[in-house]
Formats: structure tokens, C-alpha cells, sequence
């Protein structure tokens, strides 16, 4: 744990990530997210699938606003989430959550910007009483919207909280 969580304990209960986010990883990312090539979903996520071995019940991508999802086409979080929930015989609770709120991109703020950013932004519809759940996202960096959607997860509760990212930004 890094001093921060210690101090300001998350909602999530662990992160994994398998790799840095440097290169070559962060540019396999970027084509994957911005330059819509989705091609690149089963190589990355069966990189999570193998090396991120939870005990949980079940997989929620992180949500994208409607907004966001028009733009780009597609969910990348819910690719990584369905490949990886296939290949580890996990359910997938797609539409589980839902981002509400049409935030701007956290990768054009800073870091200091980006909890407030991502604050109520997220809706949990599910009754996920008792579930130990996996967050599935390409990217952590602060951990912001991991612990804003886990807030609302444990609202809904869920016992566990786990973050499963296919790369962490370092400090």
C-alpha cells in the first residue's frame, strides 16, 4: 500500500495490474482506446485473464458515459471485461452500473483534479448483496474513478472490491 491509501484507506479492496504503463504497453493501450483497434482486446486481455487470479464472483467493466461511448464507439473496459470473464468462467455484469454523468476525460486533468472529476458520477442498479466483484479498466493512475465506482459498488453490497487494470501508471 502507498502511503495515501494508508492514510486515506480506498473503497476497493486491491488492485492488480499486469504490467507498467510504459512503453511499448501505454502505446498497445492508446491504439487499442483511441485508435479504435480492437484487435488488440484479446491480446490484452488475456494478459489479465492469466495473470489476475481473484477470488471473485463476478467481472463489471467500468461503465462509460452514453456520450463518451457515442464518440468512441465502443466500451474498452467491457471488451477487456468480456474476453477476460469468458477465458476465467466469470460472469460479466455489463449493465450492472452506469456512469451518469458526462465528466471530462481524466488523462486531460490533473491528478489533483481528477476525484472531484469523477464524484457522484457513478450508479449502481444491481443487487450485488454479498458479491466480491472485479473492477475491469485498461488504465489506473490516481485510482480516482476505481474508488468512486467501488464507493457505489459497496453501496449496492457488495463485500469486496478488486481492481483488476491491464496497466498502472507509476509515479
Amino acid at each position: 500500500m502507498c502511503g495515501s491509501c494508508l492514510e486515506c484507506a480506498p473503497a476497493y479492496d486491491s488492485v492488480s495490474a499486469t504490467y507498467a504503463y510504459a512503453f511499448p504497453i501505454d502505446a498497445l493501450i492508446q491504439a487499442y482506446k483511441y485508435g479504435r483497434d480492437l484487435s488488440l482486446a484479446p491480446l490484452l486481455s488475456a494478459h489479465l485473464a492469466r495473470h489476475l487470479r481473484a477470488d471473485v464472483d463476478a467481472i463489471i467493466p467500468m461503465p462509460l458515459a452514453a456520450a463518451r461511448l457515442r464518440e468512441r464507439g465502443f466500451n474498452q473496459a467491457h471488451e477487456l471485461a468480456r474476453r477476460s470473464g469468458h477465458a476465467l468462467a466469470l460472469p460479466v455484469m455489463t449493465n450492472a452500473c452506469r456512469k451518469v454523468t458526462d465528466t471530462p476525460p481524466q488523462a486531460a486533468l490533473r491528478w489533483t483534479e481528477r476525484a472531484r472529476n469523477v464524484r457522484g458520477a457513478f450508479v449502481c442498479d444491481a443487487d450485488l448483496s454479498g458479491k466480491r466483484v472485479a473492477i475491469v479498466d485498461d488504465v489506473l493512475t490516481t485510482g480516482a474513478t476505481l474508488n468512486e465506482l467501488a464507493k457505489n459498488i459497496k453501496r449496492a453490497g457488495a463485500a469486496q472490491v478488486h481492481g483488476w487494470v491491464v496497466a498502472r501508471t507509476l509515479r
